[in-house]
């Protein structure tokens, strides 16, 4: 089954009980059969009498009985699946992303935190846990993520200089590919340097920046070339930084639109969170990719 932005009723049909997510859950994290989570064993036989659980003998003589929910972030939860399949439905389905808050009303939960340990988890399973390193042309840029000290009431301001209160991101994208960005404590040189060589391939046709001085000393790694975007100039022939740009857009109006505050410990779950919507714009089926994250 294929499921893509489905509609609330396409939901509803494709997932009408408890049992329906627990066979889809199955299907997409044991595509090549049933294994034993603890010890890795493919002999696990199906119990009859429990449905949608397992018993491995390799880990033990008594053997060891395991759910579909064990070793996932569904593991141990008091909140039926079908209601988590549904606040991850609400997320992908939400370019901007959806707030734990609108969740709690939305879903009818009976706290607010009960929703936000939801997201946050579903947040933590969308992080790319098979990253491979971006060829082709790609660009990097950084930004801050953080209001402007001057737009606070008077009450609020934290100084004359708000960018050292905002939260520092850096981000490469491949030109009509994928996006990967890290939350730094600081923007500085050696950073930045560390960041690409860790994301980027050195095969790269092109590293298209900002004339940021952190980036020059990567010439001699990379087909490297920049704009300079003090004297206004923003593309100069194939090199531009419009793309990756077009993410810090996405992911600003939903932090500043959706969610308005962002802890500096959290910012890494919304970012990831934006970076798997992003890098799945195109998948025909995102709900069973995230569904194998989880």
């Amino acid at each position: 089954m294929r499921i893509h932005q489905m509609t609330f009723a396409q939901w509803e049909a494709a997932f009408p009980d408890e049992d329906a997510c627990k066979a889809y859950l199955a299907t997409n994290r044991w595509k090549e059969g049933v294994y034993c989570p603890r010890c890795g064993a493919t002999g696990a036989y199906e119990l009859k009498a429990r449905p949608f659980h397992w018993q491995c003998k390799e880990c033990s003589t008594h053997g060891y009985r395991f759910s579909v929910l064990v070793g996932t972030i569904f593991e141990n939860t008091n909140k039926p699946l079908r209601d988590w399949f549904r606040v991850i439905h609400l997320m992908l389905t939400s370019k901007k992303g959806i707030s734990s808050h609108q969740i709690y009303r939305t879903l009818g939960f009976g706290s607010y935190q009960t929703a936000l340990y939801m997201t946050h988890r579903i947040r933590a399973a969308l992080v790319d846990k098979n990253f491979k390193k971006l060829i082709g042309i790609v660009e990097v840029d950084e930004t801050y993520v953080g209001g402007d000290d001057r737009n606070r009431h008077f009450g609020k301001k934290v100084g004359s200089k708000w960018i050292h209160h905002s939260f520092a991101v850096v981000g490469a994208c491949e030109r009509k590919g994928s996006v990967v960005a890290r939350c730094l404590d600081r923007i500085t040189g050696e950073a930045l340097q560390s960041f690409v060589r860790e994301t980027v391939s050195t095969d790269v046709s092109l590293l298209a920046t900002d004339e940021y001085v952190g980036y020059k000393r990567l010439q001699g790694e990379y087909k490297h070339s920049s704009v300079h975007h003090a004297s206004h100039r923003y593309v100069v022939g194939a090199v531009h930084t419009n793309t990756i740009e077009g993410f810090w857009s996405i992911l600003k109006r939903g932090i500043m639109g959706t969610f308005h505050k962002v802890s500096r410990k959290y910012l890494p779950l919304y970012v990831a969170e934006f970076q798997f919507r992003y890098n799945n714009r195109l998948n025909a089926d995102i709900f069973a990719e995230a569904i194998r994250g989880c």
